[in-house]
């Protein structure tokens, strides 16, 4: 199957690949994929997602879901996922999206689905009017980053990301 790009025809070709986004009923298979990403990046013990609170929070029906999937498909099997949400810029006074995961299972990988995937949240984000793009990458994933930068990413070596999160965030309830 081909995914194709509005303004100039071919974006990627991939053998039997196809990019869709996800539904309630694919919250078992999010949460797996979620795990596998989670073993390869060592971090394993800090998933506490379960399906139900996959349901919960990407699918919302109010319409405001707190972040958005598509799902990759290569020969009939689950390839991959990405998840994405909206963020705001006050430097370019524009919104933009935020790639929280981008994951190809380790089978299915060096076939293109990673930048299909990449570059369908890429073609989001200017159809949305997106002033940029981000994500992070470990330090350690040197392929990772070689792919990003072969697509034009920078690296910003001089930000460092900050996180409240479990205790230390909780203490900050009534703040």
């Amino acid at each position: 199957m081909l995914v194709r790009d509005r303004a100039d025809g071919l974006l990627e070709s991939l053998m039997n690949a196809k990019i869709r986004q996800a539904g309630p009923e694919d919250a078992p298979a999010i949460l797996e994929l979620i795990r596998q990403l989670a073993a390869f990046e060592n971090l394993s013990h800090e998933v506490k997602a379960t399906a139900e609170r996959l349901r919960q929070t990407l699918f919302q029906s109010d319409g405001k879901p707190a972040a958005e999937c598509i799902l990759a498909f290569a020969d009939g099997e689950l390839a991959g996922y990405a998840v994405y949400f909206t963020t705001y810029s006050t430097f370019l006074a524009e919104p933009g999206l935020y790639l929280e995961d981008l994951f190809v299972r380790s089978a299915m990988r060096r076939r293109g689905i990673g930048r299909a995937l990449l570059l369908y949240v890429a073609r989001l984000a200017n159809e949305r009017g997106c002033g940029r793009m981000e994500w992070t990458v470990l330090d350690w994933n040197q392929p990772a980053i070689d792919f990003y930068a072969s697509l034009g990413a920078q690296t910003l070596a001089d930000w460092r990301v900050c996180r409240l999160t479990g205790e230390a965030l909780a203490r900050h309830k009534g703040s």
